[in-house]
């Protein structure tokens, strides 16, 4: 597991390699025309459609982590050269369940694409109104305002066609507070669970399984978990197994955030402002996710987004707070690399020591 999460930090999503979440969807779309070949706009039949494919998918997914596990317990025990080879196709597995590298590197793109800030102003001009010095100005490059926008529209799912620096600067701190949870702390939280199973019994489904599992709860609620036509029932079990299995992870980086900023002794205030900002967002994860690096930030994220032709208005996090700026985002990517690490220090300190304590008393 060190080793995978080392993995997806250095390479990240190569293209050239075939993604299990790029196979889970041509299961997901697949599986979605039959579906709806068989429902029609039945409610209930789409409900009942939309359980089978979680059930389908999810379940084969671990199933298939679990064989990989299985097969790598065996080559263990054929020799070293065949250990080595298991070992090495089962960290390059775990390594495809992190998306810590590839949402940097998409988030990255935004801010390297975004124009220059304006310069703060002199002393000679400090009577003059003071201004944010993300907010568009006429020197501005539309050319690279346009190339932002674009690299947004593919890590978000609001318009962001007429969106200018402050919102975009927004939206990129708030995908990289809410994706850290989904797409590199839920899977990494399920493999130390994993682990634990795994270190009671070999024979039982371990780190893969069970982030295999994961990540196609997840590919389900991005692809069928949308409140709109038949998606509306389709898509309402693989949502709210995602929603389930995330909610724990999503307080456990809530909590532990302010440990990977040097503030531990805001554990529990942050944790409390988090669910308390968090509370009314419609998502049971999505605005504590984004309120915990709000407020461990001290930056002002919510607001209205455009969906089309609908406007939503989110709940203010972290209210009367400065809005978000490069350093933010910034620091939201930084508490993230931080954070993977410590967590992977706090449960490996103690499982070698048990490790150790079960050797010396066997022996």
């Amino acid at each position: 597991m060190l080793a995978a999460c080392g993995l997806d930090r250095l390479v990240g999503d190569p293209r050239w390699c075939l993604h299990p979440v790029v196979v889970m969807g041509w299961w997901i779309t697949g599986l979605r025309r039959l579906a709806e070949a068989w429902a029609g706009d039945a409610p209930g039949k789409l409900r009942l459609a939309g359980a089978l494919i979680t059930l389908l998918l999810v379940g084969g997914s671990g199933l298939a982590g679990w064989g990989l596990e299985q097969l790598v317990q065996e080559l263990a025990r054929r020799g070293a050269v065949a250990a080595g080879w298991g070992l090495a196709a089962l960290t390059f597995a775990l390594a495809s369940a992190l998306a810590g590298r590839s949402l940097e590197q998409a988030v990255q793109q935004v801010l390297r694409a975004l124009p220059p800030a304006k310069p703060p102003a002199s002393r000679q001009d400090s009577v003059q109104p003071v201004q944010n010095p993300e907010a568009p100005h006429p020197l501005q490059d539309s050319e690279s305002l346009i190339a932002a926008r674009q690299a947004l529209a593919w890590i978000v799912g609001r318009d962001t066609t007429d969106l200018e620096v402050p919102e975009i600067l927004r939206a990129a701190a708030e995908t990289a507070s809410e994706n850290a949870v989904d797409g590199l702390f839920a899977p990494l939280f399920w493999m130390l669970v994993g682990a634990g199973l795994w270190s009671l019994n070999p024979a039982l489904p371990g780190p893969l399984a069970l982030a295999w599992g994961f990540k196609a709860a997840s590919t389900l609620d991005s692809m069928l978990g949308y409140r709109q036509g038949r998606l509306r029932w389709l898509g309402t079990a693989g949502a709210r197994l995602d929603d389930l299995l995330v909610w724990l992870p999503c307080r456990l980086v809530a909590l532990s955030l302010p440990l990977a900023a040097g503030k531990g002794w805001r554990c529990l205030p942050l944790l409390s402002a988090a669910l308390r900002d968090g509370a009314a967002d419609p998502s049971p994860n999505a605005g504590v996710s984004q309120a915990a690096y709000a407020h461990a930030c001290s930056v002002q994220l919510g607001g209205s987004n455009r969906y089309g032709t609908q406007v939503r208005d989110k709940p203010l996090l972290a209210a009367g707070c400065p809005p978000a700026d490069r350093p933010a985002v910034q620091q939201m990517l930084q508490l993230n690399r931080r954070l993977e690490w410590l967590w992977l220090a706090a449960t490996a300190l103690p499982a070698a020591m048990l490790g150790s304590f079960i050797t010396k008393t066997l022996s």
